[in-house]
């Protein structure tokens, strides 16, 4: 039976044999990013998300990924991102937010850091931004309409959306050019030192997702009123800028 790693250092060896008995001279870098790269990491509940880059030459056989793929998914690892050099660099102003944040929550497996040296044009970061929280602001506002001011979906609510809004307050420090935590609570904190964002709501969603919080119903739907009148503060900041 495959083994959950306990870390996701424990499989970087024969990950890295794997792929590069699959790739050879095509395997350009392989990266670990996301939550398990930046210290987030739960035993048989974390994704391990693979970033691998190959040449041209590579991206024309991914077929010969197919069986590791499978093999590795038994021990948690996600379906990996395939790039190129050429892709990566040709995406930074369509997906400036996603990219950032691989950048700042990443560890270099194999190769060559391809995440290093991204640099982001801060007009096109700053307009992903107002996208991302416009689209998210709608999706709450129809949320809570259906959930009829039940208490219930209201937390569940919460528990979807909230670990959005760390990607994108990163992505907003990035502009400040305030170093981001890898921390979601030390994002939380430094982004209410920078822009004034009430930290307390966003800790107490935080709370909720985890399950550890002592909320009344009345309460939550109170936590979510002033969430999404945050989530509206902040769209107007970066409106603004």
């Amino acid at each position: 039976m495959a083994k959950i790693p306990d870390q996701p250092q424990d499989i970087f060896v024969p990950l890295t044999k794997d792929y590069l008995k699959a790739f050879g001279k095509d395997l350009i870098s392989l990266m670990l990013y996301g939550s398990a790269a930046g210290g987030a990491y739960v035993k048989g509940k974390s994704d391990i998300n693979i970033l691998i880059v190959l040449t041209p030459e590579g991206i024309n056989r991914l077929e010969d990924g197919f069986a590791l793929v499978k093999n590795w998914k038994k021990r948690n690892v996600a379906m990996p991102r395939v790039m190129t050099k050429a892709f990566i660099e040709s995406s930074l102003d369509a997906y400036p937010i996603e990219f950032l944040n691989m950048k700042n929550n990443s560890i270099l497996i194999h190769g060559e850091n391809v995440l290093e040296s991204l640099v982001f044009n801060p007009e096109d970061l700053r307009l992903q931004i107002e996208r991302e929280f416009k689209g998210k602001i709608l999706l709450l506002r129809e949320g809570y309409l259906e959930s009829e001011g039940s208490a219930r979906p209201v937390r569940q609510l919460i528990s979807r959306s909230v670990m959005a809004f760390v990607s994108i307050f990163n992505a907003m420090l990035y502009l400040k050019q305030a170093k981001a935590p890898r921390n979601k609570r030390e994002t939380i904190i430094e982004i209410n030192k920078v822009f004034a964002i009430d930290a307390a709501v966003f800790m107490l969603c935080f709370d909720i997702r985890e399950g550890v919080d002592k909320l009344s119903s009345t309460e939550v739907i109170d936590v979510f009123k002033k969430y999404l009148r945050e989530v509206e503060k902040a769209c107007h900041i970066i409106d603004s800028l």
